[in-house]
């Protein structure tokens, strides 16, 4: 690469040469057409390939020789060429860039009048800080580097962060240290990206006391162990990120609840209406373990009963057509030997959509997500429905082999034409790590942690703080 860059320093500074004579005799004189010297020989494609493989930070200082060589490096297939290789998926680069990279609340249209510069963006993300994401499940937590592919740890969270009652401080900094301890990194280093289960669903006046409590804690202390910016966002809205969506419905299947979550242009509807459904992972697996007690399958731990679920069990597209078949299926847990399930396996997931099978008195999934696209419906908070019927499922149980394609079959069969027309049910994104990934994705933005983070005298004066939830 040095030869190279020789080469085409030799070569421009013998054009320019030649340029101040020819300018020194005639004053009139005329612009030279655009030249890369001894360059012009080589054909183009063969040029860019050569570019290509000198890599960005070559290409880069191949683009300050001069004006030939700037417009030639600046070319955008180039670049999205280096951001292909990037750690971030392509199409999750290009979907952060143009609708999240203007901060929240999001643009609800584009400004981007002029053609986006990817060379641009490619050297200011290689600028952006590492950060550490935390992905506060209510049941596991995720933690890792933005710069890593997945996280770096998990542990229980043993952290009711809704419960506003208990003292929620001492929690918090307990709960904080012991990540950073963890990841064997100082507070003051990094920012933060902090994902949070939605909590305190309702539009009331108190709901929004306890939302704004939770969140004036959290920054509180994290502000308090020095860290230099925080960027908190609810777990629903950053697993419809993942997604690669603004807009849509997010059903977030929690430890003990499941969360039908509507979101508009990276805000959550509160005054649409959150639905709710007492049924979560801890009582699938309370559920499963009920039937192998049944059917006197024996087992020394509920974790067994949680890896039997994760790795045998399933979602059945038709419940009563899949009690007449085999399906039977073996699996060996580590330290218990092989158990083997039959129709345990899809009668465990049937629980989501006929709760009463659990002894639950609820509304089946399938109703409540369909009461939710009722409620966006008659809000009409946009010239077409189109916004919510992009349906995207997170949370551990919710990467249940089927379960996306039950709940589209479901609501094709629960709502009227018009309304059903276009809805699409999508799997997990990135499985238990959805929102971990969401997070990752606006980490690594361009205009990261500026137009995304709130720093500590931000949050004194509470200017930004209202933003972001």
């Amino acid at each position: 690469m040095a030869t190279l860059l020789r080469k085409v320093w030799g070569s421009v500074s013998t054009r320019s040469g030649l340029h101040s004579e020819t300018s020194s005799t005639d004053r009139r004189g005329f612009e030279e057409p655009p030249s890369l010297g001894e360059f012009d020989r080589i054909p183009m494609d063969i040029l860019m390939q050569i570019l290509k493989l000198a890599g960005p930070k070559t290409s880069a200082k191949m683009g300050m020789l001069c004006k030939s060589w700037r417009s030639l490096v600046s070319d955008n297939t180039l670049w999205i060429f280096f951001l292909h290789n990037q750690l971030e998926p392509w199409d999750s680069v290009l979907f952060g860039e143009t609708k999240l990279a203007s901060g929240y609340p999001l643009e609800t249209f584009s400004s981007q009048m002029m053609p986006l510069s990817f060379m641009k963006v490619y050297c200011k993300r290689a600028e952006v800080p590492g950060s550490v994401i935390i992905d506060g499940g209510s049941g596991y937590c995720k933690f890792g580097w933005s710069k890593y592919t997945c996280p770096s740890g998990r542990s229980p969270t043993f952290l009711e962060f809704g419960n506003i009652e208990s003292p929620m401080y001492s929690r918090l900094r307990h709960f904080f240290a012991t990540i950073y301890s963890r990841m064997r990194v100082k507070p003051s280093f990094h920012p933060v990206v902090v994902s949070l289960p939605i909590c305190h669903y309702d539009d009331t006046e108190s709901a929004k006391a306890s939302r704004q409590q939770l969140k004036e804690a959290i920054h509180s202390v994290l502000f308090d162990m020095n860290v230099p910016s925080v960027c908190a966002v609810n777990q629903a809205t950053l697993a419809l990120y993942a997604a690669r969506r603004t807009s849509g419905i997010v059903v977030n299947v929690g430890f003990q609840v499941t969360s039908i979550v509507p979101i508009l242009n990276g805000k959550v509807m509160r005054k649409v209406g959150v639905e709710v459904v007492g049924l979560g992972a801890l009582k699938l697996t309370g559920y499963l373990r009920e039937l192998m007690q049944q059917n006197n399958i024996h087992f020394e731990s509920m974790y067994t009963v949680r890896t039997l679920k994760e790795n045998l069990c399933y979602v059945a597209e038709d419940y009563e057509a899949e009690l007449c078949k085999d399906t039977q299926a073996s699996y060996q847990a580590a330290g218990e030997g092989w158990f083997t399930l039959s129709k345990e396996r899809f009668q465990t997931g049937e629980v989501l959509f006929q709760p009463r099978m659990g002894g639950v008195r609820t509304m089946g999934l399938h109703e409540a997500v369909a009461l939710c696209m009722d409620h966006c419906h008659a809000a009409e908070l946009t010239w077409d429905d189109s916004w919510f019927k992009t349906v995207v499922l997170s949370g551990g149980s919710a990467c249940l082999p089927g379960l996306a394609v039950r709940l589209q079959k479901e609501l094709y069969g629960l709502l009227p034409s018009p309304m059903s027309d276009g809805i699409r049910v999508i799997p997990p994104p990135y499985g238990t790590d959805t929102a971990w990934f969401g997070a990752r994705l606006i980490s690594n933005l361009s205009t990261f942690p500026s137009h995304w983070c709130v720093t500590k005298k931000q949050f004194r004066r509470k200017s930004k703080l209202n933003l972001l939830w």
